[in-house]
């Protein structure tokens, strides 16, 4: 990570430096979206930093502990700190200038109506862009900003539920809450997960928080907010480490391909160490079998980041410091630091993942930890029974039982940096969107395992987003030279370039060639020449030709909204909003799903019409004590109202998993759209003895049945073909007519077709 950080431009490090302490929670700025804008932090601003040491007072907060230093007032601190001067023409909430009804929100349930204390202007907004770009409130010093508190009319939320409520409803995209020891900056974007970071007062005032005092200062000043040129003002800053993270998960799928060959490297040592017995019958049997393994596993992982950073487990310290990812990443890290030449001989990382997964899988209590039962089949334990040391076929209970696959702890360790860590810089997979997630996954979809019939290396692929095919040198080094670097190319579809051509024509080894193919190797799938009989991963012909196919939201959001824009108007009439129990009588299905972000974009669609549909017909019902109304909303649109198919199993777990992510559903199994997602092909092909027989079993026949299908197909034909033979001289209303006639016939052959289809599903 040092050498990374070395390379990056001073600009990218001062931010990441400050950043880093900060710990933000979520995506609010990139350090690279600040340097591109030219906002440059000032590590030396004293005057700052004077300016804060003077707003400051201390007060004793918690009996017998020491006073802390607070700031008593946000008007006194925006004045001096952030030399706001409240004008009328850039805010509200100063004297002679009132919030406007347009930023408040009414809780008409609640009795209640969330109002900012003051807010900023966007002096020139773009159309569609909201007109205010901060809104700010202010709580009692001291004050549990995370902690949920029941309100005088019944709402239970925490300060920080409340600001990012009120900048939903408002549209608002950021906010600032302050308490007088923290001053927490909000990036909360319309239709998108929020993000926040604390500027604790105490952090700012010695001189090694300094940088905090000038990033502060560099994100929240009345010039950065009103003074600067549109693209570089706190909105634009916001929108930018959006756009940038579209390239972070771009990156991070290319990380992720090679977490999954370190994983697959990390079972061969664990076969070897098990004296060939580990993989034996999967190895024998079903090769894939194992990738389809390793491709859970990284999944897994996915979904566990994913899951913790949003606080969809435990958020107990046991579990955190002692189960969790992101604690386990911690420990092997400093073990790293400690003793970097021995990880790869150390175990004991995996058996930690194996008790995480049997945990979400079967649920844990202990304490004040509380993990309810997810189940389903991503975490099933007897899914691959040999990733917990099972070996033979079936569930565990009719296997051989060994120890845990000695996966190196190095191999654990990479894998997870290859997850978390991109330029130096912590991946924030909170700031990154469920069809984010998607594409992460996709890339390592397409391949199939094989064993390495001699010395092997990766050849990278031709195009951007290809994967890379592993040859055989030994067989290379057999061909003719002159026909080398065809045949290269007829196995990896990589054009060598005259510099690789030549050296690889005179190769007279296979460490000759090794050497000369240096510059297209991927060294990341195979650091050095894979011996003979090794596993490999070699992508499949469409793999090959396609890449990744992940759908980016810029392209289903518009997609998914013209599909349901005439089916809502006309539940609708046009000219209102449809009834919820009409909404929720849609259904939706993808017949070829993949990752799940059509489904996904519909569930957020489909779940804020049935919010509106609420509010509008008074049919709201209980939402779970603090839990978001939309959160809410999309679960029950994706358990009644969405449907899909793909051939690819592990395309259906990721549409779960997707689905499961965007409700945010806590206390939810992880098998609640089981019912809906199934893996098979929906392109359904039935002949006429199928239809009459309503089943796809053969030798099922039911004469009545087939008698009526043939009346109608017959009638069909006569009028078909009476129509071509009355053409020439038929007037035009008596072609119609027979049309007609010959529509009824066929609809009835339809019908029986449906009935068919129907009863083979059910």
């Amino acid at each position: 990570m040092a050498k990374v950080a070395k390379r990056l431009p001073p600009q990218v490090r001062d931010h990441l430096e400050w950043l880093g302490f900060i710990q933000p929670t979520g995506l609010v700025v990139s350090a690279h979206a600040l340097a591109q804008a030219g906002a440059i932090l000032n590590r030396r601003d004293i005057e700052g930093q004077r300016a804060l040491g003077e707003c400051v007072e201390e007060r004793h907060f918690e009996p017998g502990r020491e006073p802390e230093p607070f700031l008593p007032g946000f008007e006194r601190f925006a004045r001096q700190v952030l030399d706001w001067r409240f004008s009328p023409k850039g805010y509200a909430g100063a004297d002679g200038c009132p919030i406007p009804p347009e930023l408040e929100l009414p809780l008409p349930e609640y009795g209640e109506t969330l109002v900012p204390d003051f807010a900023v202007r966007e002096l020139e907004p773009q159309d569609g862009r909201p007109p205010w770009q901060l809104l700010v409130q202010v709580t009692d010093p001291g004050t549990d900003l995370d902690r949920a508190v029941v309100g005088k009319g019944g709402l239970e939320a925490s300060p920080h539920g409340r600001l990012e409520r009120l900048l939903r409803g408002t549209r608002v995209p950021a906010g600032v809450l302050f308490d007088g020891r923290v001053v927490r900056l909000v990036s909360a974007p319309h239709g998108e997960s929020s993000g926040w970071m604390d500027f604790r007062v105490n952090d700012m005032l010695p001189t090694a928080g300094r940088p905090l005092c000038a990033a502060l200062r560099l994100l929240l000043s009345e010039r950065r907010l009103l003074a600067l040129p549109r693209d570089r003002r706190l909105a634009s800053l916001l929108e930018a480490s959006r756009k940038y993270q579209n390239v972070v998960s771009e990156r991070l799928s290319e990380q992720v391909l090679h977490g999954l060959h370190e994983l697959l490297r990390g079972f061969q040592s664990a076969h070897r160490k098990s004296r060939g017995t580990l993989l034996a019958h999967e190895l024998e049997q079903d090769p894939d079998n194992v990738y389809r393994a390793l491709l859970t596993v990284m999944l897994r992982l996915v979904f566990l980041l994913y899951a913790e950073e949003r606080g969809l487990l435990s958020e107990d310290a046991s579990f955190v410091d002692h189960y969790s990812v992101v604690g386990l990443f911690e420990r092997l890290r400093a073990d790293a630091g400690l003793h970097p030449d021995t990880m790869d001989d150390r175990y004991g990382a995996w058996s930690q993942l194996l008790a995480l997964f049997r945990m979400v899988h079967d649920g844990a209590r202990s304490g004040d930890m509380r993990l309810p039962a997810r189940r389903g089949d991503l975490f099933s334990p007897s899914r691959f029974p040999f990733l917990e040391g099972w070996i033979g076929s079936g569930a565990p209970q009719v296997t051989r039982a060994i120890r845990a696959p000695l996966v190196p702890d190095g191999t654990i360790h990479r894998v997870l940096t290859k997850l978390l860590v991109l330029d130096g810089e912590r991946i924030s997979y909170r700031a990154l969107d469920v069809e984010q997630i998607g594409s992460v996954y996709e890339t390592m979809m397409g391949f199939r395992l094989e064993r390495a019939t001699g010395r092997s290396v990766a050849i990278r692929a031709q195009k951007r987003g290809g994967a890379s095919t592993t040859i055989d040198l030994d067989e290379l080094a057999e061909v003719m030279p002159a026909a080398r670097v065809k045949w290269v190319r007829d196995r990896t579809e990589r054009k060598l370039t005259p510099t690789v051509a030549k050296p690889v024509r005179e190769a007279a080894s296979v460490t000759d060639l090794h050497a000369a193919l240096e510059k297209v190797v991927d060294k990341a799938a195979t650091p050095d020449l894979v011996p003979r009989g090794a596993m490999i991963l070699q992508p499949s012909d469409e793999r090959r030709r396609s890449g990744s196919h992940y759908t980016p939201r810029e392209l289903t959001a518009p997609i998914v909204r013209e599909t349901l824009r005439p089916i809502l108007e006309g539940l609708s009439g046009g000219d209102g909003v449809p009834a919820a129990s009409d909404l929720l009588d849609l259904k939706v299905c993808d017949p070829a799903m993949g990752s799940g972000a059509f489904l996904v974009e519909a569930c957020r669609q489909l779940a804020e019409r049935l919010v509106e549909a609420w509010k509008m017909h008074d049919g709201r019902p209980e939402v779970p004590p603090g839990e978001d109304e939309l959160v809410f909303a999309r679960r029950v649109v994706a358990q009644r109202c969405l449907y899909g198919v793909d051939r690819n199993p592990m395309a259906v777990d990721l549409a779960k998993m997707s689905l499961w992510l965007a409700t945010l559903a806590r206390d939810e199994p992880l098998t609640f759209v089981d019912h809906a997602l199934r893996d098979g092909d929906s392109l359904v092909g039935l002949t006429k003895r199928q239809i009459v027989a309503f089943t796809w079993k053969r030798g099922v026949f039911q004469p009545e049945l087939a008698m009526r299908v043939d009346d109608a197909v017959a009638e069909a034909e006569g009028w078909r073909r009476m129509i071509r033979e009355a053409e020439p001289t038929a007037s035009q209303v008596e072609l119609e007519e027979m049309w007609r006639e010959a529509e009824a016939a066929l609809e009835e052959v339809r019908f029986y077709g449906d009935l068919a289809v129907e009863a083979f599903f059910l």
